[in-house]
């Protein structure tokens, strides 16, 4: 059964998810990448998954993006890690426990961001998320883009004709001195050295990953204390002919969790 949810932010924005419910107690929140939403392949594909398993999952859209509230903010990483900690709040004030997280590419970012600052959730899941936030910033925004940055306070970007963003109907986007600067003063490798040790990761990547490339799930295996890495060979970014085996990889692991009762919390 799928049921639509909203759920009140700290901003006081509306978040709206879908919980595809089981019954079970435990929960698996799915957290969306960058530009995209909970209706992302992914996100409904691992839902459906889940739920097929009898797994309760909730997938939703961070503020500024999908059907919730708020304005689009490009980078915005702690507003979407405060977005996750209102959605697992949601939960412990229904009696459900979130025990385990999960994230693409951005979303990705944000659930290791989480882990991070906040040690209440038993395992998590990056799937193909970028360790070096400060790569590519060039090629999105252009050349001389702090300068531009600090000059004029933002950068309007614009949906490059035939690529993913603009099949999807995404229209072009501005980008603010203040969520570029937060972006590049974030640092993945110190954030996940806070990760508490009983908290279980799966990072998992395709190999052929065409925008963060494999090499940042090496980096995230050599620093996150109880950590599982697995590559998925010929996967590209968004798993177009590997949904099924991304689904396999991420049920095995939750269910190694649940079954040890995997749990930072108790």
């Amino acid at each position: 059964m799928q049921q639509k949810i909203k759920i009140l932010n700290k901003r006081g924005e509306n978040l709206v998810g879908v919980l595809h419910e089981t019954g079970s107690t435990k929960i698996v929140v799915l957290c969306h990448g960058a530009r995209s939403s909970k209706e992302d392949n992914i996100m409904v594909n691992l839902a459906v998954s889940l739920e097929n398993e009898g797994i309760s999952a909730f997938r939703f859209d961070f503020s500024g993006n999908g059907e919730s509230e708020g304005s689009f903010q490009s980078g915005n990483l702690s507003s979407e890690v405060e977005d996750l900690r209102a959605v697992v709040d949601y939960f412990i004030g229904v009696n459900r426990l979130t025990f385990a997280v999960l994230g693409h590419s951005k979303g990705g970012c944000i659930v290791l961001l989480y882990a991070s600052e906040y040690h209440d959730i038993g395992a998590v899941v990056n799937v193909s998320g970028r360790y070096d936030l400060q790569r590519g910033m060039e090629e999105r925004l252009g050349e001389n883009f702090l300068e531009r940055l600090k000059k004029d306070g933002y950068i309007d970007v614009k949906t490059r004709a035939g690529s993913r963003a603009c099949r999807k109907g995404l229209v072009d986007y501005r980008v603010t001195e203040e969520s570029i600067m937060e972006t590049l003063n974030t640092n993945m490798h110190d954030a996940c050295l806070l990760i508490d040790e009983k908290c279980r990761v799966l990072t998992v990547h395709g190999s052929l990953d065409e925008i963060n490339p494999v090499q940042d799930a090496l980096e995230f295996a050599k620093i996150i204390p109880n950590h599982q890495l697995q590559i998925i060979e010929g996967a590209d970014h968004f798993y177009s002919s590997h949904q099924d085996e991304l689904a396999s990889v991420v049920l095995r692991f939750i269910k190694e969790c649940l079954q040890s009762g995997n749990d930072v919390s108790k």
